[in-house]
């Protein structure tokens, strides 16, 4: 982001010394609402609420501490600020966000395909009738970004052993919420407990301050410490799955483009409860099906504008001679069916 900034006031955007920390304290900011693993279970431990709302509702109690000197920031991070441009670096298809955790995650996970330009797309950058817009000799390092970005979806981030993980995880906690609200003791922070017992919804964060301080505590810790405990539990499913996590013996996961069949679903079934003597209820926590998706360029979202040397622009799926609209448009569905490998 300073970098950002820093080129555009360069180039005789105007940006003032307020907005300049506001825009900076926004990105800093804008996914303080991430519970516990971050995407994975965000509708698992609260309800009816995304991460940004709760990183605004965040972000309120913070300007309410700070006498109002977080108040352009919010204004920003919901677009409500009048230099819109503001807001795309912050959340767009071009924000500073996606263009850091590109290069991040393909340096930790060593998968090169999503080491991206990330300092000549900055350079490149130029506001135009209060848009954020790219320059039209930095469209091969855009074209370069988005084929990152489609790779390391499906390599890493929807990666099937990432994925399976990941439901996994759900899979646990739903399990340990049931076995709760049946009276049945299972271990865990108070923090976490809250959540597991509480169905939380936005309004009950508007109406109980509370419940924000209680989400500020937990982190991975909360839910790796229960897993720990969970692994002894008398519960078989509860101590399968999660002796599975902790021990890295997943659930085996098939990956295609078509749905499974009934036929085919109900056979690992059959064999699970067989072999581990699962009720009809309880097998569906080891074995079931499900899609996932992903697009490289969501042609309803604010657009990658390129600037040609005329002034005039074009949407990257026009200006590019290796992307059309149908292509980079897509959204790409896979189905999933997981079961116990033996």
């Amino acid at each position: 982001m300073s970098k950002a900034v820093s080129t555009l006031q360069a180039k005789e955007v105007d940006i003032s010394d307020e907005e300049a920390e506001a825009v900076h304290a926004a990105i800093l900011m804008h996914d303080i609402g991430h519970g516990p693993f971050s995407h994975t279970l965000e509708y698992t431990l609260v309800s009816d609420i995304t991460h940004e709302e709760i990183s605004l509702l965040f972000m309120d109690r913070l300007n309410a501490e700070f006498g109002g000197k977080l108040t352009t920031a919010i204004e920003i991070f919901k677009n409500k600020h009048h230099k819109k441009f503001l807001h795309q670096m912050v959340s767009g298809q071009l924000d500073m966000d996606r263009l850091d955790y590109l290069k991040r995650d393909s340096f930790y996970t060593g998968v090169s395909e999503g080491v991206i330009s990330s300092d000549r797309i900055i350079n490149m950058l130029q506001v135009q009738n209060d848009r954020l817009v790219v320059e039209a000799k930095g469209i091969y390092s855009i074209e370069k970004f988005l084929i990152s970005r489609r790779l390391m979806y499906w390599q890493v981030y929807l990666h099937k052993t990432a994925l399976v993980a990941e439901k996994m995880l759900v899979k646990i906690l739903e399990r340990a919420r049931l076995l709760l609200n049946k009276g049945i003791e299972v271990y865990s922070s108070p923090q976490l407990k809250f959540f597991l017992q509480n169905k939380i919804t936005y309004s009950d964060f508007l109406e109980n301050r509370e419940i924000l301080d209680f989400l500020a505590l937990l982190d991975d810790t909360d839910i790796i410490n229960a897993l720990k405990s969970w692994i002894s539990h008398d519960d078989e499913i509860l101590s399968y799955l999660s002796a599975g996590i902790l021990n890295r013996n997943l659930l085996a996961i098939e990956m295609q483009k078509e749905t499974f069949s009934e036929e085919k679903i109900n056979s690992k079934k059959e064999l699970a409860l067989k072999k581990y003597g699962f009720t009809e209820e309880e097998v569906d926590y080891v074995v079931f099906a499900d899609t996932i998706s992903n697009n490289t360029y969501n042609l309803e979202d604010e657009k990658i504008i390129i600037l040609n040397n005329d002034k005039s622009v074009k949407d990257i799926s026009e200006a590019s001679d290796m992307f059309n609209l149908s292509v980079i448009g897509k959204t790409v569905k896979k189905y999933f069916l997981c079961y116990p490998k033996d």
